[in-house]
């Protein structure tokens, strides 16, 4: 594909990123980036009806050919975890709504795609996106450079996918091969045999 619009979520409760990158070629240049607010929303549902309809709003509006979309991360609070992932399978359900393909990539994965290191903070990651697509000033919330990060991981990846190579002016590793599912199955099973069923 010549051409293709790829929009970024960053999913949240409290507030969701979004971003709109346009790919030319190889050339990356950003279309828009914003946060939907919703932390005067009380209600649980409202906030997840509120992110289904902008969600909607940004797809009709901009006509995305894929969306890239920032994976729940695995943490100690259960209910923030549950919060969290409802807001993502809302806005992956809009996207579905209209027919536009998902990719979902791991906060660790985004932040090594773009600086190399997985551990990288949120400040750095703006940073480099700075100097990946060239936009003048940080937004006000981190959120919306988040959702960026989501859309360029996937365009690195899709690049890795389709030409098999990586662009050398972006810094990207290449990940290493998984094991499979049912190997990794057995491995826990082999260890922990007192484990039932």
């Amino acid at each position: 594909m010549k051409e293709r619009i790829i929009l970024g979520i960053d999913p949240g409760t409290l507030i969701m990123g979004y971003s709109l990158i346009l790919q030319k070629d190889k050339q990356l240049s950003l279309l828009r980036m914003g946060v939907l607010k919703l932390k005067q929303y009380d209600n649980q549902a409202l906030k997840l009806k509120k992110i289904f309809e902008r969600v909607l709003e940004i797809i009709d509006e901009y006509h995305p050919d894929e969306l890239a979309i920032e994976a729940p991360f695995f943490g100690k609070n259960v209910q923030s975890m549950l919060k969290l992932g409802r807001a993502q399978g809302v806005a992956m359900a809009a996207a579905l709504y209209r027919d536009i393909p998902i990719f979902e990539y791991s906060p660790r994965k985004i932040k090594q795609s773009i600086t190399g290191n997985g551990a990288a903070s949120k400040e750095q990651v703006a940073i480099m996106l700075q100097k990946i697509i060239k936009f003048d000033h940080l937004p006000d919330f981190l959120d919306a450079t988040d959702a960026t990060a989501a859309a360029v991981c996937h365009y690195f990846q899709r690049s890795l996918n389709v030409i098999g190579n990586v662009d050398e002016t972006k810094t990207v590793k290449i990940p290493k091969q998984k094991k499979s599912a049912s190997s990794s199955w057995l491995t826990f099973i082999n260890n922990n045999p007192d484990r039932k069923l």
